[in-house]
């Protein structure tokens, strides 16, 4: 009897379940990067279930990448952008293990490779559906003919690939006639001709990314018979221009989705060709385009299913304003970011047209004041993101307009504002709020912080930079009532210690942590943090001059997530930048005027950081150390920017202060 009990009582439950379960429950641990390691080191049974049920992969060490693929035999998946240094031979590892099971691989980040690797890869992952190779700026057109072997693929992306020309673009076309989305951006020796071929070949593109290239409107009727393209790129094409689409006589019923930001060469005549008969357009960029004139409005007018345009940093005139909210159908989405000629009269006109904004974006309209917000808060209720940056006109009484009418707002930047604390305390109604910008607030203070800290419990990005105002007291009641916080920016603020940090550890899933320019935090903050909030990304402690190597030994040991980091004017040592180069995710590093750093620590170090991409440094360092050394760490795919910075001494070199301080005097 005794016997029958103890086996009963280790007997592993998850045995009665079938794979298909257990895989399940491991689908619900994804958005957790430590929930599956824990899992797989529970027990041997638990490392084999995980290693089978894994589809995607991101290795950290290009040298360990066998041995990872071997572990993880059912791989569909693959990123190797943590992994500068991609050889030919580890490509042919890659097709070898995976084989068939391959559906996509990311190699954006990654460089070294040649079309011999990518032969490899795609005569043996014959499955591949996916494949980037953006930012591949030394492949040429025998690595676009080794891609032309992968019959089934579908998305293929090649920006920044400014070797490859109307040849190797040919050879894709011929063999990729699967191809539903690819990307061209930058790849500056692909003319008309390639593609031409492109769309000759390949019927079933619905994505077409053709930005800055050196393209005419000989192309044009070729893409516009693609029966099945929904989004069309066209940004920074020059060559496109009013006489050349004037003359166009099709049509792509199909397109949804237009981008034609930075063209110059064309305005309201050769968009009105361009787009006739695209019954179907939804979303329309036009930035640093044409004026919006009353023209443009009118050749939009018909086009009862577009819900999105972007006209940034476009001149716009009043007419043009009244003609757009003369449309019959509302838009969702509007954007007039860095516009100028929007006023307070032809923007109010416009929104008591479109009641069902739910993004508007009036960045940097400097021109508007309160009649604008009343118009807008009483006619779009439904507002989900509102971007004001900069608009230094409307008086602080408006925004308590936002909280009264607009209580869906998920998303309000009001950087550069005169928003006070009554405004803050009327958006803490907005309690789905999850991203409020601040910076440069002069009138907030701790108080009208308490309200959204008591209220907004869904706040994920806060950024309170410059805003001097702020101190302790806000910073801690925030940790207090946003648990949920990943994003907070409180740069340049002398105000806040480490009375109020030190509650940031309890934002477990904090990831973004900028506090540069506070003079009163030291490590016991920045340990307290690493040892809680291990989902950190970046870190920015610039200026933060107590931090000592003490913190930099904490996030060795614990921010095993940490990418970006900047120690400048930090105390650290060659010890503490000698603990960082252990991290195996670290990618960018800023290191300017740290007194206790030498040429060999540095060296040192910069051989130690396996994964290192890009490393910021004094030029005072560059004849210190030895050029075959940064030869070496280069050939791995890091890339070093040498600055030639003088010591800033003082903690406000822009004089922000004083503007504050002058700012609260004022009548």
């Amino acid at each position: 009897m005794k016997t029958a009990k103890k086996t009963a009582c280790n007997c592993n439950p998850f045995d009665f379940f079938t794979e298909e379960i257990i895989f399940t429950i491991l689908d619900y641990l994804n958005d957790d990067p430590f929930a599956k390691k824990s899992f797989s080191l529970t027990c041997k049974a638990f490392y084999s279930i995980e290693s089978h049920h894994r589809k995607a992969l991101k290795p950290l060490r290009a040298e360990l990448l066998s041995r990872t693929l071997h572990r993880y035999p059912h791989i569909e998946h693959l990123d190797l952008t943590v992994c500068p240094r991609i050889e030919d031979s580890m490509l042919n590892v890659v097709s070898l293990v995976c084989k068939d099971a391959l559906c996509s691989i990311n190699l954006s980040r990654s460089r070294f490779f040649t079309n011999i690797g990518l032969s490899s890869l795609v005569s043996n992952c014959f499955n591949l559906v996916e494949i980037d190779l953006s930012n591949g700026v030394e492949l040429n057109d025998m690595a676009a003919a080794a891609i032309a072997e992968a019959k089934n693929l579908e998305k293929l992306w090649l920006a920044r690939c400014k070797l490859i020309t109307d040849l190797g673009i040919g050879c894709v076309a011929v063999g990729c006639r699967k191809l539903r989305l690819i990307s061209l951006k930058w790849c500056l020796k692909v003319s008309d001709l390639g593609v031409q071929l492109l769309a000759l070949k390949c019927k079933e593109i619905r994505s077409l990314d053709l930005s800055y290239l050196q393209i005419t409107e000989k192309c044009l009727p070729s893409i516009l018979q693609l029966q099945h393209l929904e989004d069309l790129v066209l940004e920074g094409c020059l060559g496109i221009n009013d006489d050349g689409l004037s003359t166009l006589q099709q049509s792509c019923k199909s397109l949804k989705t237009l981008n034609m930001s930075n063209c110059h060469n064309h305005s309201h005549v050769g968009l009105s060709s361009l787009i006739n008969g695209a019954e179907n357009l939804r979303e329309l960029t036009l930035a640093y385009g044409p004026s919006v004139t009353a023209d443009l409005a009118k050749c939009l007018l018909n086009f009862s299913g577009l819900h999105s345009v972007k006209f940034d940093g476009c001149l716009v005139k009043c007419f043009g304003i009244r003609a757009i909210g003369s449309w019959p159908n509302s838009l969702k989405e509007l954007s007039f970011s860095k516009c100028s000629g929007v006023t307070d009269d032809s923007l109010s006109f416009l929104v008591q047209q479109h009641k069902e904004l739910r993004k508007l974006d009036i960045t940097c309209c400097r021109m508007i004041m309160y009649d604008s917000v009343d118009n807008i808060t009483s006619s779009c209720r439904s507002l989900t993101s509102l971007r004001m940056e900069s608009c230094s006109l409307v008086p602080k009484e408006a925004f308590v307009l936002f909280g009264q009418r607009c209580q869906l707002m998920e998303e309000l930047d009001v950087t550069d504002t005169k928003i006070d604390d009554e405004g803050l305390k009327s958006i803490s109604r907005c309690s789905k709020l999850s991203s409020l910008k601040l910076g440069i607030c002069m009138n907030i203070t701790d108080n009208g912080l308490k309200h959204i800290a008591s209220r907004c419990s869904r706040l994920k990005e806060l950024d309170l930079y410059r805003s001097l105002g702020i101190s302790d007291e806000g910073i801690a009641a925030v940790t207090f009532g946003c648990p949920d916080l990943e994003v907070i920016n409180i740069a340049y603020n002398d105000k806040v210690t480490d009375a109020s940090l030190i509650s940031l550890s309890r934002c477990s899933r904090l990831r973004v942590l900028e506090i540069r320019g506070c003079p009163h935090v030291s490590s016991k903050v920045i340990s307290a943090i690493a040892v809680r909030c291990r989902q950190l990304m970046v870190l920015d402690i610039k200026k933060c001059f107590n931090i000592n190597d003490n913190a930099m030994l904490s996030l060795a040991q614990f921010s095993q997530n940490l990418k970006q980091i900047n120690l400048s004017y930090c105390s650290v040592t060659d010890v503490g930048l000698l603990a960082l180069a252990s991290m195996n995710r670290l990618e960018n590093i800023t290191v300017l005027h740290l007194g206790g750093l030498t040429p060999n620590g540095l060296a040192a170090a910069l051989l130690a950081c396996r994964g290192i991409t890009k490393v910021k440094l004094h030029a005072s360092f560059k004849p210190l150390i030895p050029k075959s050394l940064l030869d070496y760490i280069e050939a791995h795919g890091c890339v070093f920017h040498w600055r030639d910075k003088a010591f800033q001494v003082e903690m406000d070199p822009k004089g922000w202060k004083s503007h504050f301080w002058e700012s609260a005097e004022a009548p």
